[in-house]
């Protein structure tokens, strides 16, 4: 479970106060996520999910991801939004974190997508980044390329005894990418972190988008390679074509790819597939037993960079024209 942070009722309910959102009347911990901590919380006029940003979210981010969301849901892309408060602001502090009331978004999440899932994603991304072309903040991917190498050492210096055959892999994996990682793609806003528990359904529709707090400046075309990681996977780690044609397939139509973002896909799937291998190592040697923490195993994302380093074409993920 990802509470970090407890907090009582009567914080909660001193914090509540300062919006316009009538009595406390319940609130509860949510399980999913591994960054912030999260409450569903219930008051007399609507339900809001209320995050506490906990140390690994730099405060000075914060402006960014909450006005992304205020612009992206102007665009036409359904999302959260901050609360404002009855001082006008968006930001206040709660059992000593940063913390914000979101609008609560109706739907659940797919645990098992389908390919009409995968459709709707694609179509929903490609409108999403042509949105964020009118968003006038930057901000720094804090987990591209020139950060996997200090995060791998940390992750070697937590756990010493890494497995050999590991080593080898992500030392040539890193070797590959800095020499060669696509510099000169399209780049705009990205989510970053576009996994199934992110995206909303409602009745077979695509419902809302949640989380941006990973959102960033990058390549668009990476958004694309995290979520055929994310969506186009079976659970035995098998590939899955039918999947991931309906995903490019429908972002192509919304926003055409060019030769260059086609030519990088494999490497960029690689990149990805490594950057959350390395994060979740990192939570599986660092994390101690007996924390609130749901650890996610690294293993299905070294099975995913193995499948990619042998992808030579985007025909393999499913676009053929």
């Amino acid at each position: 479970m990802a509470v970090y942070t407890d907090i009582t009722e009567a914080e909660l309910t001193a914090f509540i106060a300062q919006y316009d959102v009538g009595d406390l009347l319940s609130y509860k911990g949510i399980a999913e996520g591994v960054e912030n901590t999260n409450f569903l919380v219930h008051c007399e006029k609507a339900n809001f999910i209320l995050t506490l940003y906990e140390k690994r979210v730099n405060p000075d981010d914060l402006p960014f991801f909450l006005n992304l969301m205020e612009h992206l849901a102007q665009s036409g892309i359904n999302c959260p939004l901050p609360v404002v408060r009855k001082d006008g602001k968006v930001l206040g502090h709660l059992a000593g974190r940063p913390a914000a009331m979101i609008t609560f978004l109706e739907g659940v999440w797919m645990r098992e997508p389908t390919i009409e899932h995968c459709k709707a994603l694609g179509t929903t991304l490609a409108k999403m980044h042509e949105a964020g072309k009118g968003f006038n903040m930057q901000r720094k991917n804090s987990l591209t390329v020139g950060d996997w190498r200090p995060l791998w050492n940390k992750c070697v210096e937590a756990h010493p005894n890494m497995e050999d055959t590991l080593r080898v892999a992500v030392e040539a994996a890193l070797n590959k990418f800095e020499a060669n990682w696509p510099e000169k793609l399209e780049r705009g806003i990205i989510h970053a972190d576009l996994f199934p528990d992110n995206v909303f359904f409602l009745g077979g529709e695509l419902s809302g988008i949640i989380d941006f707090y990973f959102a960033c400046s990058d390549a668009l075309a990476y958004d694309i390679a995290v979520c055929i990681n994310a969506w186009c996977f079976e659970a035995d780690h098998s590939f899955n074509a039918a999947k991931g044609a309906a995903l490019l397939e429908a972002y192509n139509a919304s926003r055409k790819l060019s030769d260059e973002e086609r030519q990088a896909m494999p490497m960029l799937c690689e990149g990805a597939a490594l950057r959350f291998m390395l994060t979740r190592l990192y939570d599986w040697v660092t994390t101690p037993e007996g924390s609130l923490v749901v650890k996610k195993d690294p293993e299905e994302y070294i099975k995913k960079m193995r499948f990619h380093a042998q992808v030579s074409d985007i025909s393999t993920y499913g676009l053929t024209h």
